[in-house]
């Protein structure tokens, strides 16, 4: 657990000494349980994310960007009743709990002095956002409601007295001594990263396996030293927020972590520690669960086309037969004065073979020798005409494969709002049944909006991510001199350079947005093709999103989240 009591302390401190006495100019609610609140101080605007996502709560400054829904919640339309406008007095932290509170004063539609609370409890699933009057100490509202029967501790719902999270019973490790330190802990029962846990409050398994490993050989002495430097550390604020990757997993945590292998990076702030650990994981979570049903669709129909490749293909071996069929044909007709009706194979001399070898053909006995040697005829001619058919329906299956291929592809870099243009997209293919509410009009479709970058060079770089907007980036929205990407012979995104004359850097730099953007995302040196748009077309009647494209160039990239960040991050 990375976003521990320890790291609340220290984004704590972060906020407050950013945030403290700004103003709140805005509010949104861009998802279910995250709130966005726009806080102007120190003459700049920030945007501090609230989160009670069940696996990614947390408390940050965020410089992602958010697509607000068309109408705002109801705890949104709340929040911006009672705090709109409002300043922040005091953020701070009870005790080393998860839980951060911001105090924030203001004058109310009366024109009265008005005190709130808001209280932000990073607890995994049982995360809130809690809204409380703080004269009364009574809830307003929260963005999870939590009765009784849920929890018989407390309820979190509109109108009732707040009560904090039950009291964990345990120390905190700040107010301790090394003797005292050593008194908590049974040094002969071992699991001593657990007794920490079990011990001290805000302490997480995290934070106690450092503890063991700097202590070396964990005992009396040691163990109680490496535990009071690291506190030391957070005591004076010593911090240098670090992303850990150790090749299977990532972790953050305020300071360097010792006892974990792998590729550590350095970040300036908490917040842009989170914006980097976080990049994509809730969005990717909020996608899964708004297009699991599409993934689902989707994945049933590549496997029924797959299945569907292997039955033709099993018919063109058959059709593929015809010559023996004619073979067999001939060698009846020439030899009808030996047979007779009644009989289940006949052995006759292949004239055709220069050995003259014999063949045994299998006959119809209720058949006679003339309809026995139609029958083959008729073999033949049905394999002869189906070969072009089924071959036409294996090409045709292939295609629809690729289509549902790529469609999943993209399913996995989308955002919500991508998500509704898939949808939208299946339907009008009449994949999918579009659900239209009676005497409402269809509304019309607004331009996709496409997602842009920059390189170093400061050259915009945009980039499709579904169909729809890779079918308006290519033939409606790029120059014919513009430079244009897309993995080789694999599903992906068309990217394109707005510039004619692009530097080789930028060039790779687009590449490896082609590359992350696609299939090939998690690969190493990935083939990327780019040509002018001016070579790009779209054949009549081909699938969205589809184009063929010639005078091509290739380049290999690996794929680098790392990058990808920082052209987006970049202002042209």
């Amino acid at each position: 657990m990375s976003f521990d009591g320890l790291f609340t302390k220290a984004m704590t401190e972060e906020l407050s000494g950013l945030l403290k006495g700004g103003r709140i100019s805005k509010i949104h609610q861009p998802y279910k349980n995250e709130i966005i609140l726009v806080i102007r101080s120190g003459g700049k605007n920030h945007k501090l994310l609230l989160s009670a996502h069940a696996s990614y709560a947390r408390v940050q400054i965020s410089q992602e960007s958010y697509d607000n829904p068309k109408e705002p919640p109801m705890f949104c339309m709340l929040l911006r009743k009672y705090l709109e406008g409002y300043a922040i007095e005091d953020i701070y932290q009870p005790g080393l709990d998860r839980v951060i509170i911001f105090e924030v004063k203001g004058r109310n539609e009366l024109g009265d002095v008005s005190q709130k609370r808001l209280i932000v409890e990073i607890m995994g699933r049982h995360s809130n956002i809690i809204l409380v009057d703080k004269e009364k100490n009574m809830i307003l509202d929260s963005v999870k409601h939590v009765s009784y029967a849920v929890n018989s501790y407390r309820a979190v719902l509109p109108g009732h007295v707040y009560k904090a999270p039950p009291a964990q019973e345990k120390v905190n490790p700040f107010t301790m001594s090394g003797e005292e330190i050593q008194r908590k802990l049974d040094f002969n029962a071992g699991k001593l990263n657990k007794q920490l846990v079990d011990h001290f409050s805000g302490v997480s398994p995290l934070f106690a396996n450092e503890v063991v490993y700097q202590a070396g050989l964990a005992n009396r002495a040691t163990l109680p030293t490496a535990f009071l430097s690291l506190l030391d550390r957070l005591v004076k604020q010593v911090y240098s927020p670090t992303l850990v990757d150790t090749g299977k997993k990532e972790a953050f945590y305020m300071i360097p972590l010792q006892h974990l292998q792998g590729e550590s990076r350095p970040f300036s702030t908490l917040s842009e520690l989170l914006d980097r650990f976080y990049f994509g994981k809730a969005e990717r979570d909020r996608v899964k669960q708004q297009g699991n049903d599409l993934e689902r669709f989707i994945s049933n129909e590549i496997h029924k086309n797959e299945k569907k490749i292997v039955k033709l293909e099993n018919t063109l071996k058959e059709s593929e037969r015809g010559e023996q069929y004619q073979l067999f044909g001939e060698l009846l007709t020439a030899n009808l004065h030996q047979m007779k009706k009644g009989l289940k194979e006949i052995e006759v001399n292949n004239y055709y073979e220069e050995d003259g070898r014999m063949v045994t053909i299998t006959l119809d006995p209720l058949k006679t020798p003339s309809a026995n040697a139609q029958k083959y005829f008729s073999r033949y001619q049905k394999a002869k005409n189906a070969i072009g058919v089924v071959q036409e329906q294996i090409n045709l299956a292939k295609a629809e494969a690729a289509y549902f291929d790529t469609l999943l592809q993209q399913l996995q870099s989308a955002s919500p709002r991508d998500i509704e243009e898939i949808r939208e997209e299946l339907q009008e293919e009449g994949y999918l049944k579009q659900k239209q509410r009676k005497g409402m009009k269809k509304p019309a479709h607004a331009k996709p909006q496409l997602e842009s970058y920059f390189s170093s060079a400061g050259d915009e770089i945009f980039v499709g991510k579904n169909n729809k907007q890779n079918d308006y980036l290519t033939n409606k929205f790029a120059r014919r001199d513009e430079i244009w990407l897309h993995t080789k012979d694999i599903p992906g995104s068309h990217v394109v350079i707005r510039n004619e004359h692009p530097d080789d850097e930028t060039i790779k730099e687009a590449a490896i947005l082609a590359s992350y953007f696609s299939k090939a995302k998690n690969s190493g040196s990935v083939p990327v093709d780019f040509t002018k748009v001016r070579h790009v077309k779209k054949p009549n009647g081909a699938k969205p999103g589809f184009v063929i494209y010639d005078n091509q160039q290739t380049i290999y990239v690996t794929p680098d989240a790392d990058q990808v960040i920082r052209m987006k991050e970049r202002k042209g």
